[in-house]
């Protein structure tokens, strides 16, 4: 019961976050609620680890960097300090990258067909591609950006 609950709330707040992260990135008054579905992602997947995968220990650790990496961006974002551009976009798109790799490794390599070193494409995909539009999203829009 325990894992079926902690599950379904896993998969609840990791589908908010991933709807949340982009409407983030346009309208940064919805940061609240994608902190909040970050920590509840982070949070379920520790529980998740400790009841049923202690194996995955290391995703506890993965799991703190990406709500750091969130709560930076959300930082960032209301301090304003010099360079406070290059905090928000990469703690909030980082934070966004960790959701989607997970849902990519476990879509196509826990769940899915990928085996053996092909694994390593699902693992490093969604950074060298989100990295590289959350430069471009940082230098064309973020700059010019004038929220509140």
């Amino acid at each position: 019961m325990t894992h079926t609950l902690l599950l379904v709330t896993h998969i609840g707040a990791g589908l908010a976050g991933l709807l949340l992260g982009p409407v983030v990135m346009i309208w940064h008054r919805a940061m609240t609620a994608y902190v909040a579905a970050v920590l509840v992602v982070c949070l379920t997947a520790i529980g998740l680890v400790l009841v049923v995968r202690p194996d995955l220990w290391w995703l506890i650790p993965v799991s703190a960097l990406t709500l750091g990496l969130a709560l930076v961006g959300r930082a960032s974002e209301r301090r304003r300090f010099r360079g406070w551009t290059h905090g928000y976009v990469h703690g909030l798109g980082g934070s966004y990258i960790a959701q989607v790799t997970a849902l990519v490794v476990v879509w196509l390599v826990v769940n899915g067909p990928v085996q053996g070193p092909a694994q390593l494409i699902p693992w490093l995909a969604p950074t060298a591609v989100g990295t590289v539009l959350i430069e471009i999203w940082r230098r064309g829009t973020v700059v010019r950006w004038q929220p509140r």
